[in-house]
Formats: structure tokens, C-alpha cells, sequence
């Protein structure tokens, strides 16, 4: 009876304030009661140390929860809860992607503190409709009295894979594709990806181990790489159509990068080959002029196609004067570099760095260069420099450093500004822009900054363009730029590559012996039925353009060789795709009266081109007939043939159906055939890929 008079007294009374050390007592031995018993052992978001990691959203309004006038009351539940909605409802309109919404609720009402922060990157809508599972920072950081803070990156701990791969051929949305997903990635210690939804709701991947201490952040591959959309040259009937013209092609671009295609496990994609560059792309040893006087001179070679025994291949081969390199003209270069954020890959910016620093090598002591880049705003890094002051030149490229976003039609005008300052008349006025293309400020479309191009190439400036790295290529812009800018456009992978373009074949890429350089053949329809040009479907021409010296074209540098390779159809072969016209005979009539010179000629090769500084084109010709031709495949010149086998290697990395039956191992038996001394390993290294695009197209 006391004891219930006592407790009926204390049921009256006011209790003590807790005190802040109390509260913190009591919440720590609860939440080490609620680890001891093992709850979040297995939690999706648990780690290896058994810290229970919490969202964002927990970490932000955890300590709030902790504050005396809101710890353990109902009030913090009225004011949290929407709170925590509207917080939810803002990160989802910025992209971030929405956590466990009961563990968030459960854990603000309990005004948990967050021992781990966790810093979650953004996912973004798939092309399928899903939301493609992208970067996962997860910072692990012991818990800081005051506040939590992210850890920063440890670049050591960065992993990467690409998953796009698992999605082939598999139903959009499917939970069969995110499981594909998953299984794609490997086993990557430190990682927590994030939950995956498959439209509708299908499927949520399973969490794989829990992650070891330490930031770790993992990419997937943008893919975002843009090719000029071509489709492949059709088959012409002489008859009708028996005029070909296209512009000269002395890139390089499309080889190295199917190169890094098949070297990284994958075939190129086809919009990504295009033919004329693969070819281009190694040196031969065609027969030259003997002076400058006539800076070009063409041989033609007409032998069986190796694909096809009811067609003819009429191989073009065009060298270029090689001018020695005491006589090469003083260059005038500026560095246009892109340091955007996007450029902060090793096969980018540091890439790029030591290429320019390998054609320091290149230049003569007279020669200068200077640095603009651009990244949200241009900026000179160096003006006009001497070359004899190379450790100035090293120390300004050293320094450059990637950030920002890529304003790159601002920069392309600062550097033309610069070059027009340091101008060396009679010599080489060369704007050489590094990028990987990613031009996503300003005027960005492909028309505004041909445009700019334009105008500025009647200065007497070209425009070199070299692309660099995986991920953000826009190659279609690349082409564009280097195609209206007098210049040419190369894709640098690796270091060697930096080497062959910009040291071994500086030359061909820096100093010009010709500029708007054209090509147009004319066909015998007495002796030829039909033809294809294999590749350059980019560089057509109207055939009304070839003597019009207003339209642009290609430039060809010193020594430069260029091939143009066609599938002819002879008259009566069973390969002939087209049927004669009824009314062809009479059409044709006056010819048959024709000079009977002409009658034994297969074709008619002419080439226009114009002299630096000049605007009046030349015109150099050359007649084919039966005695360019050879009986056999075996009996055509050694390089003859190893371009042929780079033509069909090309077509068929391009899909074109004409070379179907025709095996890699084929290929590669003709190319290993007519490989010859190989000097620096390039056709080697061609074979090598022949190899690997077999195997990948075999899976």
C-alpha cells in the first residue's frame, strides 16, 4: 500500500531534464545493442567492418535529429518526415537516384547520427527506357565529432567496366538484361552499385559483397562517340553514270581507332571505318616525281579482285613530292589544346602532353609555337615562341591541367588570332587542335564551326586535328573541321602513334605541296560496265566540281602518298549487275566514230590541284589501258597488293556485302604474303588485327 501511495506521488511529479551526456549514453548503447544482434549484418548497405552506412539525406539531417529540442519527441517526426519528402523530390528532379525510403524515415525519427557518408552519383534514363546503372562513389571516412566530411577520390582504388555489352541482343527492360548487367561487371572489391529498375519495376539486381574500406568510384563508358553517317558507294553503270570524282583523303583517324576497337575486345562500329584512311594509313613506296616542278605523279595497276574472279580492281597510287628538310619552310604552329574535365584520363591530356613534346623534336631551332586552350573560357598559355626555346615551350605544356567545360569554337577563333599574330609569310601558318572532341559550349553544331573554318582558312592558316581518348570522340566533327580547314585529322591511342603522325610523317602532315586536290576517272563503256570506288564516300564530289577551283578539297603535305582503289566490271562478265539499255546502242553511236586512240583505254584518270599560295588549279592526266594490267593477283607489285588486302580487311569491318565470302583468313594470308621489309612494324600490327577481328567475329 506504501508503494502504491509512493508511485502514485511520482506520477504527479515533474522528471529531471535529460542531459546531453545521458542522451548520448543511451543512444549508443542502443545502437550497439541493435549491431550486436546482427540486423545489419547482411544489409544491402552494410561493409565489411559491420558500419552501417546511411544515405545522403540521413547524413544531412541526422545531426539536426541530435539537437536537444527535437531529440526523441513527436515533434521531430512532424517536422522531419515532410521534410525528408521534399528533400527526396528535389534529388529526384536533379537526377539522384531515390534510397531505401523506409530506412530513411525510420532513421530520422530515431535521430540516428551518420557514422558514413555516402556520396552517390547520378543515374541517367537508358536509350531502352531503364535507368542504366551508372557511377557509385561510396566515401568512408572515420565519423568527425564536429561533421562528416566526403573523403577525397584515391585514384589508386578507381575501377572501371563497361556493362553496355551484357544488354546486346536482349529484350528492352527485361530483367534478364539487368541481370546481364550485373554478371558483365566484375568482381570489384569496394563497390556498392546502385539498385537497378527495369520497366516496370520488373527486377531489382542483388547487392554483390559488401565493400572493403576506402573510396571507390566506378564508371561505365558513355559510348557517346559520333561518326559521319555515310552509307557505302553503290555500284555505277558506265552507260549512265560514267564520271567518278571525289576530293583527296591524307587522314589516318579511322584506322587508329578500329585499332583500338579490336585491341579492346570489340569490333569497330561500322560507321567508324572508313575505307580510304585504313588504306592511306601505311606508307608505300610508289614511284615519285623527280622535282617539284610537277609535284605529283600517278601509277595504275589493273589485276583480278581477290573476292570476286568476275571483277577487276584499277588501283590509283598518288605520290607526292618529298621536300628535304633543310628546305622546309618555317612553321608558324599554335598548340590549340582542350584541358576540359573531360580530358582527365590518362589517354588524353597526359597523353596528348608528351605527343606535343615529341614533335618539339620535329621542329627546326626559327620555328615557333604557341599555346591556347580552352575549357568554359579560351586562354593563352604561351605566345609566340621560338622552338630554341624549348624548356619554355615543355614548362608551359607541363603545366596544363584538365577542368572546366569545352568552349571550343572560342578557342579554335583565339587560336587563329594567335597564328595571324605570329604569321610567317611564305612558310607555315598551322592552328593544331588536340581534342577528344567533346565541343558542348557554344557554337557547337557541325555548321557554325565549319563556318568559322572557313573564314579563317582564307588567312592562309590550316588546321591540323588530332583526337585523343575513348568515350566523347565526335570524329564526325573532327573530319568536318580538318576537311574545311586545309588540313587533315588523325587519332592519337598511344605514343607510338604520336610518333608516326607528328615525327616520322611531320612532313605530310605539316608542309603542303598541294591544296584542293581532286580526283575524277573516266570510264570506257566499250570496255567497262560497271565500277565501285571502295571507300571516300565522305570526299564525293559533283562532277561539275572537279574545274571549279571555288570548291574546296584535300591537301596533300610533302612525300605524302595517296591510293584510290576501284572494283571494275569488264563488259560481257557475268558480274555485270545492271541490264543494258534499250536504247544504248544508239546513244553510243558517236563514239564509235571517235578517235580510235581512245578505243583501247579502260579508263581516264585526271587530277587537279592547285600550288601553295595559288588559286588557279593544275591539271595532271593519265591514260589506262591493257598495258597497266597484270594476269594474277601474285604478279601485282608487293604494296599493290598489301593495299588490296587493307581494302578488303576495311569492307569487310564496313559490312559491304561484296566482300562476304571473302575470309579474314584470306586477308590475312594476302597481307602476310606482300608484308615486305615492314620497317617499323606497321603491317605487322596489321595482321595482328586481322587476327583479332576473326576471333571477334566468330563469338
Amino acid at each position: 500500500m506504501t508503494v502504491d501511495k509512493e508511485l502514485e506521488k511520482l506520477s504527479h511529479s515533474t522528471p529531471p531534464a535529460a542531459t546531453p551526456e545521458a542522451r548520448a549514453r543511451a543512444l549508443t548503447a542502443a545502437m550497439q545493442a541493435f549491431d550486436t544482434a546482427g540486423n545489419n549484418a547482411l544489409a544491402p548497405q552494410g561493409n565489411a567492418k559491420g558500419w552501417r552506412q546511411s544515405s545522403i539525406i540521413n547524413w544531412i539531417w541526422s545531426p539536426a535529429m541530435n539537437k536537444k529540442f527535437l531529440a526523441g519527441s513527436a515533434l521531430a517526426t512532424l517536422l522531419v518526415i515532410p521534410a525528408a519528402g521534399y528533400l527526396a523530390i528535389e534529388l529526384t528532379r536533379n537526377g539522384l537516384p531515390i534510397v531505401d525510403q523506409t530506412e530513411i524515415a525510420g532513421n530520422l525519427s530515431r535521430g540516428e547520427a551518420s557514422k558514413q557518408p555516402v556520396a552517390v552519383a547520378p543515374q541517367i534514363p537508358a536509350e531502352n527506357g531503364t535507368l542504366a546503372e551508372q557511377s557509385v562513389a561510396v566515401a568512408q571516412a572515420p565519423q568527425d565529432k564536429e561533421a562528416p566530411a566526403l573523403a577525397k577520390p584515391d585514384a589508386s582504388q578507381t575501377s572501371e567496366f563497361d556493362a553496355n555489352a551484357a544488354l546486346t541482343n536482349r529484350p528492352e527492360g527485361s530483367a534478364a538484361a539487368l541481370g546481364a548487367a550485373k554478371r558483365a561487371a566484375p568482381a570489384a572489391p569496394g563497390i556498392v552499385p546502385q539498385r537497378q529498375f527495369a520497366e516496370p519495376m520488373a527486377a531489382i539486381a542483388p547487392s554483390p559483397a559488401p565493400p572493403a574500406e576506402g573510396r571507390v568510384q566506378m564508371q561505365l563508358d558513355p559510348n557517346r562517340e559520333r561518326f559521319a553517317n555515310a552509307a557505302a558507294n553503290p555500284i555505277k553503270s558506265v552507260a549512265t553514270d560514267p564520271v567518278s570524282t571525289f576530293s583527296a583523303d591524307v587522314d589516318s583517324a579511322s584506322y587508329a581507332f578500329v585499332r583500338r576497337s579490336l585491341t579492346g575486345g570489340a569490333l569497330p562500329d561500322p560507321q567508324s571505318v572508313r575505307v580510304e584512311e585504313m588504306i592511306n594509313y601505311f606508307p608505300y613506296d610508289w614511284p615519285g616525281p623527280d622535282n617539284a616542278a610537277q609535284p605529283f605523279k600517278a601509277t595504275v595497276t589493273v589485276m583480278p579482285t581477290p573476292w570476286n574472279h568476275d571483277t577487276e580492281l584499277m588501283h590509283v597510287a598518288i605520290k607526292g613530292y618529298d621536300i628535304a628538310p633543310a628546305t622546309t619552310p618555317h612553321a608558324n604552329l599554335v598548340f590549340l589544346i582542350d584541358v576540359s574535365g573531360s580530358m582527365d584520363e590518362p589517354d588524353k591530356l597526359p597523353l596528348l602532353k608528351s605527343a606535343f613534346r615529341l614533335l618539339l623534336n620535329r621542329l627546326k631551332a626559327d620555328d615557333s609555337v604557341s599555346i591556347v586552350t580552352y575549357a568554359g573560357n579560351a586562354g593563352t598559355v604561351l605566345t609566340p615562341t621560338r622552338v630554341a626555346e624549348k624548356s619554355k615551350i615543355l614548362s608551359a605544356i607541363d603545366k596544363l591541367e584538365p577542368g572546366g567545360s569545352t568552349g571550343g569554337a572560342e578557342g579554335i577563333e583565339a587560336a587563329y588570332d594567335l597564328a595571324k599574330q605570329g604569321f610567317v609569310k611564305d612558310g607555315v601558318n598551322r592552328v593544331m587542335l588536340a581534342t577528344d572532341g567533346d565541343f558542348n559550349v557554344g557554337p557547337s553544331s557541325d555548321e557554325d564551326l565549319k563556318r568559322i573554318i572557313e573564314e579563317r582558312r582564307r588567312d592562309g592558316i590550316f588546321l591540323t586535328v588530332l583526337g585523343f581518348g575513348r568515350g566523347n570522340l565526335n570524329d564526325s566533327l573532327m573530319q568536318t573541321l580538318a576537311q574545311n580547314g586545309n588540313g587533315s585529322a588523325a587519332y592519337i591511342d598511344t605514343l607510338a602513334e604520336a610518333q608516326k603522325t607528328l615525327v616520322e610523317e611531320a612532313g605530310s602532315t605539316l608542309f603542303p605541296i598541294a591544296s584542293d586536290v581532286k580526283f575524277q576517272v573516266e570510264f570506257n563503256p566499250e570496255r567497262i560496265a560497271e565500277y565501285r570506288l571502295i571507300g571516300y564516300e565522305t570526299r564525293a564530289l559533283k562532277r561539275e566540281d572537279f574545274n571549279n577551283d571555288r570548291v574546296d578539297a584535300g591537301d596533300i603535305g610533302s612525300g605524302h602518298s595517296v591510293t584510290a582503289i576501284y572494283e571494275i566490271t569488264p563488259k560481257g562478265s557475268p558480274a555485270v549487275m545492271n541490264d543494258d539499255l534499250r536504247y544504248g546502242a544508239a546513244d553510243r553511236a558517236p563514239a564509235a566514230n571517235a578517235d580510235t586512240a581512245h578505243q583501247g583505254e579502260l579508263a581516264f584518270v585526271k587530277m587537279r590541284y592547285k600550288r601553295p599560295g595559288e588559286d588557279k588549279s593544275a591539271l595532271i592526266t593519265t591514260p589506262v589501258n591493257d598495258g597497266n594490267a597484270v594476269a594474277a593477283v601474285d604478279a601485282a607489285p608487293q604494296d599493290v597488293r598489301f593495299s588490296v588486302a587493307v581494302a578488303a580487311f576495311g569492307q569487310k569491318l564496313s559490312r559491304i556485302a561484296a566482300v562476304d565470302s571473302y575470309s579474314y583468313q584470306a586477308i590475312a594470308d594476302l597481307a602476310a604474303a606482300s608484308r615486305g621489309a615492314d620497317t617499323f612494324g606497321y603491317r605487322s600490327d596489321f595482321l595482328s588485327l586481322v587476327r583479332l577481328a576473326d576471333g571477334l567475329s566468330q563469338r
